[in-house]
């Protein structure tokens, strides 16, 4: 088994030459979202992903194995919820309200400009059904937030899938997190 303890995110600065020929590793999010495990290449290889605790690996990211081989991460299409606005009587405060309330309950949650993702979950259906939003069951990618404070460093990746890494000022209330 080989292993891989690195990780490029978005594959930041490589060839697209190079990532043509890497092997693919196809991953839900209950795989993504930690920092260990185990997983099997399009290759046929297995790979044991040991990354620092707490990081979670997106799809477009590429994992670099002890050899220096590189493998790409593609987001598995899985079950999710899609949320969205009525389209005759909604609004965009109708997603902002919902998404305050999946974020009290701690409900991992994709939030794009105008829908939310989450993982099924038939109370949470029927409670966004009764604040009158459309919800409906798809299979697609999942890229959950991964919370305000996780990998603070800098690095953000935004909707439009561009990479950016910014110098933050977070003034003397916020120094060290």
């Amino acid at each position: 088994m080989r292993s891989a303890g690195k990780l490029i995110a978005q594959g930041r600065g490589l060839a697209p030459a190079l990532l043509a020929r890497a092997a693919q590793l196809v991953l839900d999010w209950d795989t993504r979202g930690r920092s260990r495990f185990d997983a099997t290449a399009s290759d046929g290889q297995r790979l044991g992903v040991f990354l620092p605790r707490g990081q979670v690996v997106r799809g477009g990211d590429v994992l670099v194995t002890e050899d220096g081989a590189l493998v790409r991460v593609v987001a598995a299409a899985q079950p999710v919820l899609v949320v969205r606005a009525c389209a005759s009587h909604g609004s965009p405060l109708d997603l902002l309200r919902a998404s305050y309330h999946l974020g009290n309950r701690h409900v991992p949650l994709e939030v794009r400009a105008d829908h939310l993702k989450l993982e099924p979950d038939p109370v949470l259906a029927a409670m966004l059904r009764a604040m009158h939003l459309v919800v409906s069951e798809e299979r697609a990618a999942f890229e959950p937030e991964t919370g305000a404070y996780a990998g603070h460093a800098g690095a953000h990746t935004h909707p439009h899938g561009a990479a950016h890494v910014h110098d933050h000022d977070h003034g003397p209330d916020h120094a060290g997190r």
